[in-house]
């Protein structure tokens, strides 16, 4: 199990304090907010982002060519393909009865209609390895990343595309949904909308070049890849993915009908300053087709970061006594139950908080965080909204897209040479609570 040289307990006597503290809280008098029997606490990672060489898929590409949008390559990531049981034993010390993670489309089909046996096999383990430690698998069958071949052929822009998708939810549900708690189709299929609507266009500006240069090093007349699609091909993708995603659903239901299945979408909360037509026009833009897509789901996945006032002339800075992330945006504890609460409205199906968390440095700011969001996601669960559980992002700081490995939203960080994790003592708030199964 635990390999204590590859697993550092940082900061320990901070770590332990912390949590002794939190501790004696919840125990000092019955908690005034204690969760549901089965809410399910747990920790989040997605295959890209820390296993490492997953040299087939279309990001892979993109972070090699010139020009490319990516700060840095992810090179052996958090080596997460091998290091797994590691990251599950951490996950269950932390006292979390969940964990989140993904499969990589490319490696389990790696050609068009060629699956690996051995890939499968791979994933199989991990649903092995979650099982033996008690933790419950939330699966997410595509997050982000697509085969090359995939992207070649227009990637999420392709017609064929909800067809292609739903070939491979079906091969892998019939080889691991047996293992599954829960299952995602789509990771944020909304997020380049949102983004969009964010950022000045100049931000995201370079895609065509980009694509351009994938698709010569790829010898095709074409390479379509998660996040470097220009502003047309986000407009395009939107009704295809909606397709693949019901596709998607549909395949995984046909194999187990009594299988959990939704989509996890970026949800910033959006709060109204002065009339409300500001923030309903960014709704409709955002998120309100895929909330209408959601409503023949199991559940759907809430990923909140930020909350957004949003004025007559657009969105407004945050206040000027506002506690800011790394990236300098507002740490707002209640965003969370704000984007929750919007999402059980509009689509009517259980939320299940697929990610939370902060980009910082400074885990006094997550460690503070945590519980504080809960506290107030604990308040909208008490007006009846059906929240299932709640899964931090991330177990690990890792390869953050195109901002490489700046980015810390890790309960533990990881040493880029010997791949030791360091927990941090945020990680001992969090298992506190899980422990407790209260705030």
């Amino acid at each position: 199990m635990l390999n204590r040289r590859d697993l550092v307990v940082g900061g320990s006597a901070v770590s332990v304090a912390g949590a002794a503290l939190l501790a004696d809280r919840l125990q000092a008098k019955p908690p005034a907010k204690r969760f549901a029997k089965d809410f399910l606490w747990g920790a989040a990672t997605a295959a890209y982002q820390v296993e490492g060489n997953n040299v087939g898929s279309d990001v892979w590409t993109v972070e090699h060519v010139k020009p490319s949008a990516f700060r840095e390559p992810s090179g052996d990531a958090c080596d997460s393909f091998h290091r797994w049981p590691l990251d599950l034993d951490i996950a269950r010390s932390l006292n979390l009865t969940c964990y989140r993670f993904s499969i990589e489309w490319a490696r389990i089909e790696p050609e068009p209609g060629q699956f690996s046996v051995a890939m499968l096999d791979h994933y199989r383990a991990m649903l092995d390895g979650c099982r033996a430690r008690g933790l419950k698998a939330v699966v997410t069958f595509n997050h982000f990343t697509c085969p090359r071949w995939f992207a070649m052929r227009g990637g999420w822009t392709n017609p064929e595309a909800p067809q292609l998708f739903a070939r491979f939810c079906d091969r892998a549900a019939r080889a691991l949904a047996s293992g599954m708690h829960a299952a995602a189709t789509l990771n944020e299929p909304n997020l380049m909308r949102l983004l969009r609507y964010k950022l000045p266009p100049q931000a995201l500006a370079g895609s065509e070049a980009v694509q351009v240069a994938a698709a010569h090093a790829s010898g095709s007349d074409r390479f379509v890849a998660t996040m470097i699609e220009s502003a047309a091909q986000t407009e395009a993708v939107l009704p295809i993915m909606i397709a693949a995603h019901h596709a998607g659903r549909a395949a995984i239901k046909a194999v187990r009908s009594d299988l959990p299945v939704g989509v996890s979408l970026a949800i910033e909360d959006d709060q109204a300053v002065g009339a409300p037509q500001g923030r309903d026009r960014k709704r409709a833009l955002c998120y309100d087709a895929w909330l209408e897509a959601a409503r023949g789901d199991d559940f759907v996945g809430v990923q909140n970061y930020e909350r957004a006032r949003i004025g007559a002339a657009g969105t407004l800075p945050p206040p000027a006594d506002a506690v800011r992330n790394a990236a300098g945006a507002e740490i707002y504890p209640a965003s969370l139950a704000g984007a929750v609460r919007y999402a059980w409205e509009t689509a009517r199906v259980p939320v299940l908080v697929t990610e939370h968390g902060v980009g910082t440095a400074d885990d006094r700011q997550r460690a503070a965080l945590i519980p504080a969001a809960l506290d107030h996601l604990h308040d909208v669960m008490a007006e009846g909204v059906p929240v299932l559980g709640y899964i931090h992002w991330s177990l690990l700081d890792n390869f953050e897209w195109v901002f490489g490995y700046g980015p810390r939203y890790g309960l533990a960080s990881v040493d880029s040479a010997t791949f030791k994790r360091t927990l941090k003592p945020s990680s001992a708030v969090l298992a506190a609570i899980a422990r407790a199964n209260a705030v």
